[in-house]
């Protein structure tokens, strides 16, 4: 199986299944290291005339490093890999070689790092990152719910700049 480039409009995903039942590996890094992490928060849309996704990172996570060295990061999604998933969102790159652990494969599209075991990979530069802040809460239940380390995501709006489906 090889990835293909496909065009956007094209693209036929459910995003709140797609992210947030299925979930998502969020990867950077370069040729000498890359670090992933799942995740089930997320988004997708235009914004400031581009089309564009919306990836959120807590601070202590290692994978933050990583999308911060860099300009760009993928998104992968899978067909099944549910164990994989969840043991890559909860065993961190620091302390062992988790992608090896679950015997996921680094391929490289647009010189970013993703996984020749995904469906589906969107290639992301990054336009804006803020720490979601907790006056800015409406509802103040979910600062109570999600935030109860007071450990606030960065978010991440990124320009969607390629498409690649595995065929």
């Amino acid at each position: 199986m090889a990835f293909v480039k496909i065009d956007i409009k094209d693209l036929k995903m459910n995003p709140f299944v797609a992210i947030g039942k299925e979930w998502m590996l969020i990867t950077a890094g370069d040729e000498n290291q890359v670090n992933t992490m799942t995740a089930s928060w997320g988004g997708m849309g235009v914004l400031w005339n581009k089309d564009v996704v919306t990836a959120y990172i807590r601070p202590q996570r290692y994978t933050k490093e990583f999308v911060d060295s860099q300009d760009c990061f993928s998104l992968s999604f899978f067909d099944g890999y549910k164990k994989e998933l969840s043991l890559l969102g909860t065993v961190s790159g620091r302390d062992q070689n988790k992608i090896e652990d679950v015997d996921f494969h680094i391929t490289y599209l647009d010189n970013v790092p993703t996984f020749q075991e995904a469906k589906l990979v969107f290639i992301v530069e990054k336009l804006y990152a803020d720490t979601i802040k907790p006056e800015c809460f409406i509802d103040h239940t979910i600062d109570e719910q999600c935030y109860p380390q007071k450990d606030y995501h960065i978010m991440y709006i990124a320009k969607i700049k390629s498409v690649y489906v595995q065929e």
